[in-house]
């Protein structure tokens, strides 16, 4: 029989036999555990492991450089009994202290968990406060309220966590949205900065090319978009678009920019949360600035955004439809989205060839704000048809009726279940009142494919992406015997830079495989909306 002190100490020793900074407790815990997070690889601690491996980690310090705290919060956060406080204070307690005894933080949220479990709020807000910008002190304010548990939480949402040895938490955005607070500080948050960017181009804060925020200051900006942007918060889009046109000019002639950081962090909790709304935004910040390289830059990302779209059923279908009327003087403005959008100007029942003088004269901010809703429209909808391309793989049937009268919608090709299982496929959505999908040629017979070919065709009728004429590879007798693998392309030379650019352009997640040691092995993978799985893996050769 072994006493506690005696698997501690095992512990660290096979911490650093193995390499690693997974404790024996990590593993017995798994052993017992047969939950679908454990034979996944998401570990799930009990409040024994969680001990034994703060206990790891301090006995340790001495061994190696840093006091790996984000361990410590990752194990935290991964304890659903809860992990005992009391009994993590000592461990704790030396860590953090070893951790303020170093020149430099390198993972401040993780180091606020542990003093949450240590006692020693003060002397570590001191050091981390330090140096931050006033929205990120603020954050760290909001921090102090929470629980250890809790900032461990943001730790995994904030912090770079790829060495720590646990793959990524699923829904741990989601539940810091859902932490009480953290909402209203990540609107407080996005309102301080375009406040903030307001006074630069206003003159009261003097403008320097790419300093008007922190490092901190944009990470946490950053975070705070990615809630609100997963939350799809009602008051987002009309703020989220007043930030970016003041973050991507000058309030002089320059061609720089207040904070290129602040865009792309911006940029990017767009790619991982898209709205119509936001794409939008970034698309009139990506018109309006006028810096170089900037625009190259957002175009890499927009095309990466309009893909993962399709991932967010709840938001994708969200586009404007009908008509807008503003009336202005004798004249009436009108948006139309019922054909191609379009933005028009009458007298009575007179359509104008251009814009009334009048009107321009007397309501030119009016006239520059129309034009750039009705741009804003004509994206959206471009957007939802890049969205509709991507297509679906989700146990949920996509909210397709929304689409109905939309002029995208009726030059596609719908499938509608006539009775269990049975579907009728027509060209036009009309307006169903039973489930409907979009046709695709991989599910029909080729003397269907050939049918609605010849009716397209026929009709004259461009479609907004490719789907009666859309490529399809069918199985070959050897790829219907194996069932779960095909060697199609077995032995094909691949020009892996290009490959992995492709990757990344449409939402993939890929190793990045080097010319070391023949090539290695290459995998890649895709979760998409209803959390289907692609997965693709295969030794690689490559082409350098």
């Amino acid at each position: 029989m072994t006493t506690g002190a005696e698997e501690r100490s095992e512990a660290t020793r096979l911490v650093y036999d193995m390499g690693t900074l997974l404790p024996a407790a990590y593993r017995r815990g798994r052993e017992r555990d047969n939950t679908s997070s454990a034979r996944f690889g998401q570990p799930l601690f009990t409040p024994d492991a969680c001990v034994d491996l703060f206990h790891a980690l301090a006995e340790g310090l001495e061994k190696r450089r840093g006091a790996d705290l984000c361990l410590g919060a990752g194990a935290l956060v991964r304890c659903p009994e809860g992990a005992p406080p009391e009994r993590l204070a000592d461990p704790a307690r030396a860590l953090v202290r070893f951790v303020l005894g170093q020149e430099r933080l390198s993972h401040p949220f993780s180091l606020l968990a542990a003093a949450g479990l240590a006692g020693l709020d003060a002397e570590v807000a001191e050091r981390v406060r330090d140096g931050r910008g006033p929205i990120a002190v603020a954050e760290v304010e909001l921090l102090l309220g929470w629980d250890a548990t809790r900032r461990a939480l943001f730790a995994e949402c904030a912090e770079e966590r790829m060495f720590h040895g646990f793959p990524s938490l699923p829904g741990a955005m989601e539940r810091l949205g859902d932490v009480p607070g953290y909402a209203e500080f990540a609107r407080a948050t996005l309102e301080a900065a375009e406040a903030r960017l307001t006074a630069i181009h206003a003159g009261e804060i003097p403008y320097r090319a790419d300093k008007a925020f922190e490092a901190a200051d944009k990470s946490t900006i950053g975070l705070a978009a990615r809630v609100a942007l997963l939350r799809d918060e009602p008051w987002l889009p009309e703020l989220l678009d007043a930030l970016l046109r003041k973050v991507v000019v000058a309030p002089t002639q320059a061609k720089t920019l207040p904070s290129q950081g602040v865009l792309f962090a911006i940029a990017h909790a767009v790619e991982a949360y898209p709205t119509p709304e936001a794409i939008a935004a970034l698309r009139a910040a990506r018109s309006a600035t006028r810096h170089g390289g900037v625009p190259k830059q957002l175009d890499r990302i927009l095309k990466r955004v309009e893909a993962a779209l399709a991932n967010r059923l709840e938001v994708a279908f969200r586009v404007p439809d009908g008509r807008v009327r503003r009336q202005l003087g004798e004249h009436t403005a009108v948006i139309s989205t019922e054909g191609e959008v379009e933005l028009s100007w009458w007298h009575g029942d007179k359509r104008l060839k251009a814009v009334p003088a009048a009107v321009r004269r007397e309501h030119g901010d009016e006239v520059k704000r129309l034009r750039e809703l009705a741009k804003q429209v004509r994206q959206q909808q471009a957007t939802l048809v890049r969205a509709l391309e991507a297509g679906y793989a989700s146990d949920v049937t996509p909210p397709y009726h929304q689409l109905a009268g939309q002029p995208a919608a009726e030059r596609l090709i719908w499938e509608f279940e006539v009775s269990p299982g049975q579907w009728r496929s027509e060209l036009g959505l009309g307006v169903p009142d039973g489930p409907v999908r979009l046709w695709h040629p991989a599910r029909a017979s080729v003397e269907e494919v050939n049918a609605w070919r010849e009716a397209v065709q026929g009709k004259e009728l461009r479609q907004p992406f490719k789907q009666a004429f859309r490529e399809v590879y069918l199985l070959t007798p050897a790829e219907e015997a194996t069932e779960v693998h095909s060697n199609r392309f077995a032995g094909h030379v691949v020009d892996y830079p290009r490959l992995y650019a492709l990757f990344k352009q449409r939402g993939w997640q890929a190793d990045y495989v080097g010319p070391w040691d023949g090539g290695g092995e290459g995998e890649a993978k895709r979760v998409m909306a209803g959390l289907s799985l692609i997965h693709i893996s295969e030794p690689t050769r490559l082409a350098l």
